[in-house]
Parts: structure tokens; sequence; C-alpha cells
């Protein structure tokens, strides 16, 4: 009988953490959009990297 108590008072904590990291995760963003990641793969960033060290004229 004992153990019944001890595996509901695990339950009933695992429970509570379990919903306190859903609460973290809905404040923090975590799902804010979440059809964005499926069309990012589809973006074209093929663009040509700029160097910050300008072209030298040759004289």
């Amino acid at each position: 009988m004992s153990s019944t108590f001890f595996l509901i008072g695990i339950g009933f904590f695992i429970s509570i953490a379990a919903w306190l990291l859903f609460i973290w995760a809905v404040k923090s963003g975590q799902f804010d959009d979440p059809e964005a990641p499926k069309f990012r793969m589809l973006d074209d960033d093929d663009e040509p990297i700029q160097k910050n060290n300008a072209v030298k004229k040759e004289s």
C-alpha cells in the first residue's frame, strides 16, 4: 500500500514538472511559428558572400 502512495507522489511530481516545462517553452517562444522550419529549406540563399576587404584597383 505504501508503494502505491509513493508511485502516486512520483507521478504527481513528474506531471507538475512537465507542466512547468511546457509553460516555460510557451513563454520563451518555442511554439511561435511551427510552420516556418519546413519552408526554410526552400529559401534560396546562394548569394555571393561579400568580403570586407576592398577590391584593389590596378593603376
